[in-house]
């Protein structure tokens, strides 16, 4: 038998990223002192440290902006630095795609690019922008680890000291995940950060993560983006969030879930202490949350709803009420709450037993996007948090309720909502024969289409017209007459036989408001156990301090 021959690794290096990691350093010796960048020194130092091609991952989610440093990588010489393969959760700001324009950025992989949904459609048609993949945020994280490997990440944090020990506060989001892929990896890690101290209130990071950081010019960017005024719930979504409480909340025990963005999930918030309480479904219903801290969340907090909240960031304004209700929230020994990105996306994945979101286009099969005609907005985390996780394991009493066989392998299932109106603002119909989707993706050049939550995983869909218990329909014939008996005057709608409701309401698969005892002219805005943010204000002890754009008293 023939041995197999052994190759000797005596002259291979197994320390080159390490090496080519050292010599990128050493070019930044006379500009840095020890780990601090001179602010006035960030773009020559990104050049020394930077190399066309690199992939960059810059922090920009969907609330904070490393927002110094994402500036100053714009004004980098193009010539010096080109090419580079971005990493983004989020495409937010301007210079997020100015530097695509003026080639200092070739290719993107990112998963949400809502206020920049429109420039990046049109600059990937002009061929400024290469497309890798349009992700979500777990899956986009995720593959840090594997085969997107950051060779520099640049992040953002409250405080640091000399060392480079960083202070999250209360947006730590998806810091640690970015800086913990490139550091073991031998990759370059900045921070900006909006002071530098000599006493932390705590470590988030530790400095020995950390390669430099830099004071920047002003604090970084963040929007007040889960704030909602109730002034603008409508009537309508007061109706929609007496459904959800009667005819799934109620009716399936949920006990702990995710609200996202929207006035259709604020609307069941502040219907909670009122409705809800009407019910008498205080104790019984969504007591567990993984969720941004909503200012619309404080009167049901407040009242005695909420037992717990883990969030995926902050949110301006909320930091002296979370800081004073530590026995909802995740703080630390100095009252700031501790949020994580990563790990609520997977509590919101796992954990919950239910996920409410909302879209901009859904078809006959319940299949939605965001992704619409001349526009490439992405999904965030909807996707990871609308759909049934098949690794689940524990069982609560909702996750059962969605048991529709008596086979003893049968499974659970996590409850995945839609609530839209039928028709957007414009007259545009939400529910629509076939997604823009499939177009945008074909001209795209994208290996499928942009689906943000596939209709399979879909259990109901709410609209002003009801419920459709789509978990319920037997075939795929009964579950489009399900999506159609509640889509309105839509086209899909307009197909639908009047008479085919009335069966289906008799077999549970959909339930108008009447048949979950709730009067259509009792749902008006005089539910809300808050009107105004004012009230939201009052409601909290004063402890809720909301951004200027949102005060009107």
């Amino acid at each position: 038998m023939v041995g197999v021959k052994q190759v000797s690794s005596k002259n291979h290096s197994w320390t080159k990223r390490r090496d080519a990691k050292a010599e990128r350093l050493k070019n930044v010796e006379g500009i840095s002192s020890g780990k601090v960048i001179p602010t006035d020194r960030i773009i020559e130092a990104l050049e020394s440290l930077i190399v066309p091609g690199d992939r960059v991952s810059l922090e920009g989610n969907n609330q904070k902006q490393a927002s110094f440093l994402s500036a100053a990588l714009n004004k980098v010489s193009p010539s010096r630095i080109h090419d580079l393969h971005m990493i983004m959760s989020s495409i937010s700001r301007p210079e997020h795609l100015d530097i695509f324009e003026k080639g200092i950025a070739k290719k993107v992989d990112f998963a949400y690019a809502g206020p920049q949904s429109l420039r990046i459609a049109q600059m990937l048609e002009d061929g400024k922008v290469t497309m890798g993949e349009i992700h979500t945020y777990l899956e986009l994280y995720s593959r840090l680890f594997v085969d997107l490997i950051p060779s520099v990440a640049l992040v953002a944090a409250d405080k640091a000291d000399k060392e480079g020990n960083l202070y999250t506060g209360p947006n730590t989001e998806e810091t640690p995940t970015l800086v913990e892929a490139t550091a073991f990896r031998d990759g370059i890690v900045i921070a900006q950060v909006n002071e530098l101290v000599d006493e932390l209130p705590r470590v988030d990071i530790p400095g020995s993560w950390i390669d430099f950081v830099t004071v920047a010019d002003k604090p970084y960017e963040l929007e007040p983006l889960f704030t909602r005024d109730p002034r603008h719930i409508t009537d309508l979504q007061v109706l929609m969030a007496m459904m959800i409480i009667r005819g799934i909340y109620e009716k399936h025990e949920v006990q702990s879930l995710n609200h996202g963005i929207g006035y259709n999930t604020a609307a069941i918030e502040l219907l909670l202490p009122t409705y809800g309480e009407q019910l008498g479904l205080r104790g019984k219903i969504c007591k567990h949350w993984a969720s941004n801290p909503h200012p619309t969340l404080i009167p049901a907090i407040e009242s005695g709803w909420v037992e717990s909240i883990h969030c995926f960031g902050g949110e301006v304004g909320m930091e002296e009420y979370v800081r004073a209700r530590p026995d909802v929230f995740f703080t630390g020994k100095d009252g700031s709450m501790r949020s994580n990105r990563t790990l609520s996306q997977l509590a919101g994945q796992y954990a919950v037993d239910l996920f409410v979101g909302s879209t901009l286009q859904m078809d006959q099969d319940g299949n939605s996007s965001t992704v619409t005609s001349g526009r490439l907005a992405g999904f965030g985390g909807a996707p990871n948090m609308g759909h049934d996780p098949r690794g689940r394991r524990h069982s609560t009493p909702a996750w059962l309720n969605m048991m529709t066989s008596d086979d003893p392998l049968a499974r659970g299932k996590k409850l995945v909502v839609q609530v839209v109106e039928t028709f957007q603002t414009g007259n545009t119909p939400v529910i629509v024969e076939s997604l823009d989707a499939i177009d945008v993706g074909k001209n795209a050049e994208l290996a499928t289409t942009p689906v943000m939550i596939y209709g399979d995983d879909v259990t109901h869909l709410v609209t002003e017209e009801g419920i459709a218990y789509l978990y319920k329909a037997s075939s795929m014939e009964e579950r489009r007459e399900a999506v159609a008996a509640v889509a309105g005057v839509t086209q899909v709608g307009l197909k639908h036989d009047p008479k085919r409701t009335d069966e289906l309401r008799r077999s549970g698969i959909i339930a108008l408001p009447e048949d979950l005892g709730i009067r259509r002219t009792d749902a008006n805005r005089s539910l809300l156990a808050a009107k105004s943010v004012e009230e939201l204000v009052e409601w909290s002890e004063g402890l809720y301090n909301p951004p200027a754009k949102f005060r009107s008293w």
